[in-house]
């Protein structure tokens, strides 16, 4: 059994969607203050942290983009859809700010070997971390999905899918109508994966990757892994 951990690093200033709040760490306390509890001395650190709930890799929940009222928030959704069977499909060569079109992903499919099956969720390696991570096209020139693909997605009744960038289809109106596609749909999707290349001709593998219980969250990091048997 072998385990990929998909997830990014958590920093101060991590890179962030510029719609949502930066990621702030500070020292809240470290092992140059001296405690004292009775008798005993020691010392103790912790950090402070200050994030949006769609900070480092994270899923959307359901009411992120649907203004139903009865869509429901991270703590709301059921835990075994985020402990599923996945694939990872290779869309690498896509060229940056490209909206990936239902036939290149039916010719990703079928260059996997695999299928897509109920309940699956669907990793897609875009080749956005190989070729952005650390320069400011990272939030601006990432390709993604077109809306069509995503509704292509559904059709095959997926729990959610997964991308490297911040967000699932170029930016401007592209992300907009991808996000409001999984509303309508009732799919949702992850954000800023790490070492999909890895998984690329793997065939199928467990992901795991559960929220944090926010009250009422609209997304929440997680610690995304893939696990490979054998």
């Amino acid at each position: 059994m072998q385990f990929i951990d998909l997830s990014r690093e958590l920093y101060h200033r991590t890179p962030t969607h510029p719609s949502h709040p930066p990621v702030v760490m500070g020292i809240w306390n470290d092992h140059r203050e001296i405690k004292q509890a009775g008798a005993t001395r020691f010392t103790s650190m912790a950090y402070a942290l200050s994030l949006s709930d769609h900070a480092g890799t994270h899923v959307d929940a359901p009411c992120h983009f649907n203004p139903d009222p009865q869509a429901k928030s991270i703590d709301e959704v059921p835990l075994e859809n985020f402990y599923t069977e996945a694939i990872c499909l290779d869309l690498s060569y896509a060229p940056l700010k490209h909206e990936i079109t239902v036939a290149e992903m039916e010719q990703a499919l079928k260059q996997s070997g695999q299928t897509i099956k109920p309940r699956d969720t669907v990793l897609i390696d875009m080749g956005v971390n190989k070729r952005l991570w650390g320069t400011p096209g990272y939030l601006h020139d990432f390709p993604g999905l077109h809306v069509e693909a995503v509704h292509w997605l559904a059709d095959r009744q997926i729990l959610m899918f997964g991308v490297e960038a911040v967000s699932p289809a170029p930016e401007g109106e592209p992300n907009f109508k991808a996000h409001m596609a999984c509303a309508a749909r009732g799919i949702t999707h992850i954000e800023c994966l790490w070492n999909l290349e890895k998984l690329v001709g793997k065939g199928r593998f467990r992901f795991v990757g559960f929220p944090l219980k926010i009250r009422g969250g609209t997304a929440s990091p997680i610690r995304a892994v893939a696990i490979l048997d054998g």
